[in-house]
């Protein structure tokens, strides 16, 4: 098996050849002056099974993608299997408008045209998944989330509302610990309380677990609310830190204790590796 790392995710395809303990190799990737992609794979062949570790976000990273398949199957591969930690379009999964496209399924349909299986890490919603016609496979992050924050001392774990409870729920019980959702309450036409649907957070380490973070204004929110009720502490990690306009700044400089996500994209606090998830996916 060869493990072909795209640009979005250097650190985890290297990683995961590591535990594999099978060949690594290194897209090179660049843009031309017009802006205009290139990638290259230097090698004679790849006579053997390829996975190609690459994001298809933001754009740039999806052309890459593309590129990349058309590259291993052209260099022989055997077959051809595509990690996508962070799935881009994930939540463009609707039609609200005439003239709108089913952005999920486009992008579906085309990354599947060259590809043998597929395997995401929790994506918006799996049922995109079943746009593919190859064999394709969702991970989900709340184990190695778990054990991060296993000698943490954590004493809740929270989902941001009640859409995320089933995680929350996952890793509270993994950790062994109570695990609830919050809550908005409007108790008037400016003032509204945020706290936890059943469980007093009170002297609390709390631990806010999500699927992504994007601008981290709810959790900011979320965060202040609960030591402003008495908890001891309040940590967040997410499985994809997106953080756009300066979001990392926005929840380090806040109520929070510590911010982290996984690697599936690769940043400043992407601090839980999902590549043993990825490895036994691919060992099985």
């Amino acid at each position: 098996m060869i493990i072909v790392g795209g640009s979005s995710s250097r650190d985890l395809a290297k990683e995961l050849a590591g535990i594999l303990e099978c060949t690594y190799i290194q897209a090179a990737s660049t843009k031309f002056p017009d802006g205009e992609s290139y990638t290259r794979i230097d090698t004679e062949t790849l006579d053997d099974d390829v996975v190609i570790v690459q994001n298809t976000y933001p754009n740039d990273n999806l052309i890459e993608m593309f590129l990349l398949q058309d590259a291993v199957r052209r260099l022989g591969a055997r077959t051809i299997t595509l990690v996508i930690p962070y799935f881009g379009y994930a939540r463009q999964d609707r039609v609200f408008k005439p003239g709108e496209p089913e952005s999920a399924k486009v992008m579906c349909k085309h990354l599947g045209m060259n590809c043998d299986r597929v395997i995401t890490i929790d994506i918006h919603k799996e049922a995109i998944l079943d746009y593919f016609e190859c064999d394709h496979m969702d991970l989900k992050a709340a184990p190695v989330i778990a054990d991060y924050f296993r000698d943490k001392k954590i004493d809740l774990v929270l989902a941001p509302d009640i859409g995320a409870a089933n995680r929350a729920k996952d890793v509270g019980e993994r950790l062994g610990v109570a695990y609830d959702h919050l809550e908005k309450t409007r108790l008037s036409g400016v003032d509204v309380r945020i706290a936890p649907a059943k469980f007093d957070a009170t002297g609390k380490n709390v631990l806010i677990v999500d699927d992504m973070i994007a601008t981290g204004g709810t959790i900011v929110a979320a965060a202040s609310a609960l030591r402003e009720v008495g908890a001891e502490s309040v940590s967040v990690a997410c499985t994809h830190g997106v953080f756009v306009n300066n979001a990392i700044e926005k929840l380090t400089g806040s109520a929070l204790s510590s911010v982290l996500c996984c690697n599936t994209l690769e940043n400043e606090v992407s601090h839980i590796s999902v590549a043993e998830l990825i490895a036994g996916a691919i060992r099985e």
